[in-house]
């Protein structure tokens, strides 16, 4: 399977690409950094078939290139796993937004993926091939958390795009899900925890500990193979009947019910 990973060399992105590649998956990694893409494609490259294009998720005319690249890297991109970075300002609370910042937020979270969306899309049902779309997000959209009201907000679209993707073209084998996250380690979470520290004026590990750990019995973020072996299976013909359905992976730390 040939499978496209947005916002890929570093985070959440590198680690469900190595997941997907360590499952036999041909994987096209992508980010605005060159240097960046380098870096992981090498890390990458000992797991499976990666590639990697440079793209900035903001600018159509990247996300077209995106497409085309990845589908003559692979042969044929049989599945989307979009993945996208932080808003700049955050964390930042809506007072504090500019119009740029809201603009960015849903360019980011709503426009890119949907426009992805219609691309690929548009290419299945041209050559009458199947095709699913991963769309990860946050646990965050069930319980908001203010300082990432801009992603909460904008990135909640994507349940709404799954679900009507799925009706829509269900029946002509195009699939979509969205996954909402918990807590995983990564350089962006860390770094977003960090600023809410120095804010607050408290030690980061406090910080951590009250609004990452705590916040789920087990006491710990998610691992990335259990991430890995959920994508994988979203993407199996194995979890054809749950298309357009939505995922929570957080450990119980998110106290709404989803359903």
């Amino acid at each position: 399977m040939g499978v496209l990973v947005t916002a890929s060399s570093q985070g959440i992105g590198l680690n469900v690409a190595r997941e997907l590649l360590k499952r036999n998956a041909r994987v096209v990694i992508s980010s605005r950094s060159e240097e960046n893409l380098k870096r992981a494609a090498e890390e990458l490259s000992s797991y499976g078939e990666v590639h990697y294009v440079r793209a900035d998720l903001k600018e159509k005319g990247d996300l077209e290139k995106l497409v085309k690249e990845a589908w003559e890297l692979l042969d044929g991109v049989d599945a989307l796993v979009w993945n996208a970075g932080n808003v700049r300002c955050e964390p930042c609370l809506p007072h504090e937004a500019t119009y740029m910042d809201w603009l960015e937020a849903a360019l980011l979270h709503l426009v890119a993926p949907g426009y992805l969306t219609t691309l690929l899309v548009q290419t299945w049902l041209e050559r009458k091939r199947k095709g699913v779309l991963v769309y990860l997000s946050s646990s965050s959209v069930l319980e908001p958390m203010p300082p990432l009201l801009l992603a909460d907000a904008t990135r909640a679209g994507l349940v709404q795009l799954a679900k009507g993707v799925s009706r829509v073209y269900g029946r002509k084998g195009i699939r979509a899900y969205t996954v909402l996250l918990g807590s995983f380690d990564t350089p962006g979470a860390r770094e977003n925890l960090r600023a809410i520290a120095e804010e607050r004026e408290e030690p980061f590990e406090a910080v951590w500990e009250r609004e990452v750990l705590g916040r789920t019995p087990l006491h710990r973020t998610g691992r990335w193979e259990e991430l890995g072996s959920l994508v994988a299976f979203l993407l199996s013909g194995e979890a054809e009947y749950l298309l357009g359905s939505t995922i929570l992976i957080d450990g119980a730390m998110t106290r709404a019910v989803n359903l």
